[in-house]
């Protein structure tokens, strides 16, 4: 089995609420995100699929955690994201929109999706840099 990649992004506003997508595919809800082309880097991945899920422009703060879903091989990088622009609007991936608070975070969602937000908006978290190569050499 080969494996996937994945991206998300969790932004939080001044109020301490995160917006989850409520996807139209099975009406879960969850942070936007979306498995990465093959030929683009993490940090363009993400904000492609938080501007098509959203229509917020973001910006990664930084990478705050890395899950694998042992069932289906796919291995997500979460990262904690600062909206710069846009405005959320619904599309065809996505029914509709929620501020949530942390406390709502675990009854919306399941476990492994409900993780995400929390470990998003750790106080000090150290930076974890993001890069990519081609296996000899950084590309930027």
């Amino acid at each position: 089995m080969r494996h996937s990649v994945s991206v998300a992004g969790v932004m939080v506003n001044d109020d301490g609420r995160a917006p989850l997508i409520q996807r139209r595919d099975n009406g879960r809800w969850e942070p936007p995100g979306g498995v990465l082309e093959l030929d683009e880097t993490i940090v363009d991945g993400l904000l492609r699929e938080v501007r098509e899920e959203t229509g917020l422009l973001v910006e990664p703060v930084g990478l705050t955690g890395v899950h694998k879903n042992m069932t289906r091989g796919v291995v997500t990088l979460v990262f904690q994201c600062r909206a710069v622009e846009g405005g959320l609007a619904t599309n065809d991936e996505v029914r509709a929109f929620r501020w949530a608070a942390f406390a709502e975070v675990p009854s919306l969602m399941d476990e492994a999706y409900a993780v995400r937000a929390p470990d998003a908006l750790r106080a000090n978290a150290p930076a974890c840099p993001v890069r990519q190569h081609d296996g000899v050499n950084l590309v930027p």
